[in-house]
């Protein structure tokens, strides 16, 4: 058996460090695959799900990356590069996570334009041109998964333009789909409903949250990390390689 049908399973998942992102990486060690996430204000954070990686039997490292910074992307992917030669003995990835970003709850008539770029940079131009500029690196048939929202299919008070790049995100992620497809390079896009995590100050993961959150939701409960870890894990797997171009919302049937 030649090593190509040997070598690791190798993701790259941004914003890796707590949430969604943690629990996405844990989540793929558990399933055999190897993880390098980034990081933009938590090294020891980082360095700590690092670690629980690779007691999971998995190789695992942690990069510094702040998305909305495109001037960064070449030195991280020269980083990136570096790490993948001297860890794994590869110069390229199978998957590639956009999950790194932030909460913003503001109501539409006091959104300022820093607030808005701000989102934009992170949410939609960060992953645009981070993932253009990771193309090289990721293998022929490998999967791409774009972390949205499901604020793109209803709305919630102060949330229109951290979910106006969402909605960006999935339309990208049709035109990856479409696009990449000649490559064999699925592109699908997660969009988690309510989650206990740090997102937009933790609303989520309060007393009252999550009871107003169970109270809308078929499911009668908020989401944890670990459910939205396993979807992108689901769609990151060989049995699910048929499907691209698609928006799955992980929200336990909020509003339906």
């Amino acid at each position: 058996m030649s090593s190509a049908h040997t070598r690791s399973t190798v993701a790259l998942i941004t914003g890796g460090s707590r949430g969604v992102g943690r629990d996405t990486a844990l989540r793929l060690a558990q399933d055999g695959t190897d993880v390098v996430i980034t990081y933009r204000s938590h090294p020891g954070e980082a360095h700590a799900v690092v670690a629980e990686l690779r007691a999971l039997g998995r190789k695992a490292e942690a990069l510094h990356l702040d998305v909305a910074d495109l001037t960064s992307f070449p030195a991280f992917t020269a980083a990136l590069r570096a790490a993948l030669r001297t860890t794994w003995d590869r110069a390229d990835l199978d998957h590639l996570v956009n999950n790194a970003g932030h909460g913003s709850l503001v109501p539409f008539a006091e959104v300022t334009e820093a607030d808005f770029d701000h989102l934009m940079n992170v949410h939609l131009k960060g992953v645009f041109f981070l993932t253009q500029q990771l193309l090289p690196l990721l293998r022929d048939g490998g999967r791409i998964v774009n972390v949205s929202s499901a604020l793109t299919r209803f709305s919630n008070p102060g949330m229109s333009a951290y979910a106006i790049m969402k909605a960006g995100v999935e339309m990208l992620t049709r035109y990856l789909a479409l696009e990449l497809g000649p490559r064999g390079i699925t592109a699908n896009a997660v969009a988690p409903g309510a989650t206990a995590t740090d997102f937009a100050g933790g609303y989520a993961g309060s007393p009252q949250g999550r009871e107003a959150i169970a109270g809308i939701t078929a499911l009668g409960r908020t989401g944890e990390p670990g459910d939205i870890g396993g979807v992108i894990s689901a769609l990151l797997d060989d049995r699910t390689g048929w499907i691209t171009g698609q928006r799955v919302e992980a929200s336990g049937g909020a509003l339906l």
